[in-house]
């Protein structure tokens, strides 16, 4: 920060402060994730925005990823793949697989990330078909679409079913993971959109006509919709319509479930009762979900090793959806907004004491995160509590003391 003397104007704004760690795109999947540093320290994060460099890592050599923060500051003019966000991944970036190349950011990484789990995406290819995207050989434009499962981008036109347009059907399974986790196509029978006209996976437009809903073929009346046997055998107290379900479609829920629902019964497996009701749907082309499909899923201790067994422990957790990560940036946004309207109001004294309060606390922040990350500990709340309590107790020293801080 530059200094500045009680005659002069400062050279910088609080805002300007402000900005230089604020990502200047709106796309909400760069909102959650940090443009200013390696995300790498934070282990392998949840979900977060990821980069595959075709100038340090091209075809025929190990496949790697990279953070936002990498590909802006260690990656800047390089040739780069946009994966929109993965899973439970950590940044390769300037690790073995980058030869010399090190990343700027945090240049200690270990050789290799074994969890790390890679397709042909990071060599920027997509879809069964495995063509690039945009495909300049392909002069039909067709919109693409990720399966929640693999998080490969396929074509509509080779999701072997016609693309669902209702708004509130925001994830998708491809049908090779349906077919290794086969018990969804149980679920798909009861909570997913009907199945419509198949798509020829090999043409490259195909008419599909669409069935309106009517009281024959249309969704099924708030009566006859599955009951819920994991919650002590009683039915669902709420219709979608209900402020719990609202929550849910606004990516809003927590993701937490009770010990009960957690625990589930052997005896009263939701999944078994569906399989006994009918009738089965045909277990070809891809399925789309609504937004509450994953709170419907059984969770009996049988069941529960029926998805680690599959590898789709994940859909059990509600906040892993991008539906959520985004609304969490977008949530993010918004504070910062409301930060940044409050802090126009201070005068220039108090807010060039925010500015350095500010800094001190996210250096200090990240150097106390950093070691729990190199210790491999997890950070518990009682962590943080310790942490601003610290803070706190280095504040009233400073002010006991009659330090005063410009820039």
């Amino acid at each position: 920060m530059m200094a500045v003397n009680e005659k002069d104007e400062p050279t910088v704004s609080l805002m300007e402060v402000l900005e230089e760690d604020e990502e200047l795109e709106a796309a909400a999947v760069l909102s959650g994730s940090d443009p200013e540093n390696c995300s790498y320290p934070q282990g392998y994060v949840k979900r977060q925005a990821l980069y595959a460099c075709n100038t340090c890592t091209p075809s025929g050599t190990e496949p790697a990823g990279i953070c936002l923060g990498c590909s802006y500051k260690c990656h800047d003019g390089h040739d780069l793949f946009e994966l929109y966000t993965k899973r439970n991944f950590r940044c390769d970036c300037g690790n073995e697989k980058f030869g010399e190349f090190k990343c700027k950011l945090y240049p200690g990484k270990d050789g290799l990330n074994t969890n790390n789990k890679y397709n042909h995406n990071f060599y920027g290819l997509y879809c069964t078909c495995k063509r690039p995207y945009p495909d300049s050989e392909d002069q039909i434009l067709d919109e693409m679409i990720q399966c929640i499962v693999c998080e490969d981008w396929l074509h509509s036109k080779h999701l072997g079913c016609a693309e669902e347009e209702c708004v509130e059907l925001q994830e998708m399974v491809c049908e090779s993971c349906m077919n290794k986790a086969p018990f969804l196509w149980t679920y798909a029978s009861h909570l997913a959109a009907p199945p419509v006209t198949k798509l020829s996976p090999c043409e490259g437009e195909v008419e599909v006509h669409v069935e309106e809903n009517t009281e024959e073929n249309g969704p099924k009346k708030e009566e006859e919709k599955p009951k819920d046997l994991c919650k002590n055998g009683e039915e669902p107290s709420a219709s979608l319509s209900s402020p719990e379900d609202k929550a849910a479609a606004d990516g809003q829920r927590s993701g937490k479930r009770t010990l009960s629902e957690m625990e589930g019964s052997v005896s009263e497996c939701r999944l078994r009762e569906m399989e006994g009701r009918g009738p089965a749907r045909a277990r070809e082309g891809a399925v789309f979900w609504s937004y509450f499909w994953r709170s419907k899923l059984c969770t009996c201790t049988s069941c529960k090793r029926a998805y680690v067994g599959a590898g789709v422990p994940f859909l059990l957790d509600e906040s892993d959806t991008v539906l959520a990560y985004e609304n969490r940036g977008k949530a993010q946004e918004e504070e910062e907004d409301l930060l940044r309207s409050a802090l126009n109001r201070l005068d220039h004294v108090q807010q060039l004491e925010v500015i350095y309060e500010y800094n001190d606390m996210k250096t200090e922040l990240k150097d106390y995160l950093q070691r729990f990350a190199q210790e491999g500990k997890a950070v518990t709340s009682e962590d943080i509590k310790s942490f601003f309590e610290e803070l706190r107790v280095k504040k009233r020293r400073r002010m006991d003391a009659g330090q005063y801080y410009c820039s």
